[in-house]
């Protein structure tokens, strides 16, 4: 492989190819700016420690979740249910600039106001420990502070597939 610091054509198309196949959980990242809830439709994430706990989500610079929360304190993090395709495609394909999520879904204030998905079963909210740039994307590392783990199967990547974002990726 070369080792050019660049990305070839190539290799940018192996790559796409290769992430393209592997399946992982969807996740609603939520946040609060001001009075707004705000929340998007993300993939991008992982656990990064068992101990400490810790959880890294990645949020795109064309999102406004990420616009007006990248300062925020505390992210909640949903598991998206497997039969929720709806609230996926609400989260993931429409802007706030345009529609009211928060207006259509049954949600809650969580710690500090951070809005809480009343349908999603497995989700934290965690302290943002770190920010750090990554591309077209900026990826918060997170320290659990409230959980809630119960009973479900998740929507994954292959079934957000299908979904239009609300924002150019």
């Amino acid at each position: 492989m070369p080792d050019s610091g660049r990305v070839t054509a190539d290799v940018r198309a192996a790559f796409n190819a290769l992430v393209g196949h592997l399946e992982y959980p969807m996740l609603i990242v939520t946040a609060r700016a001001g009075d707004e809830p705000l929340g998007c439709l993300v993939g991008f994430a992982t656990q990064t420690s068992i101990d400490p706990p810790r959880f890294l989500v990645c949020l795109s610079h064309a999102n406004r979740t990420y616009r007006l929360a990248r300062d925020a304190e505390l992210l909640g993090v949903h598991c998206v249910p497997a039969d929720a395709g709806d609230l996926a495609e609400l989260f993931g394909g429409e802007t706030a600039d345009e529609v009211d999520k928060f207006a259509r879904v049954e949600w809650h204030e969580g710690p500090r106001g951070v809005p809480v998905l009343d349908r999603c079963a497995n989700r934290f909210v965690g302290r943002v420990v770190a920010r750090v740039p990554a591309g077209d994307h900026d990826a918060f590392l997170l320290e659990p502070i409230a959980a809630q783990a119960g009973e479900q199967e998740d929507f994954t990547f292959h079934m957000a597939k299908r979904i239009a974002p609300g924002h150019p990726a």
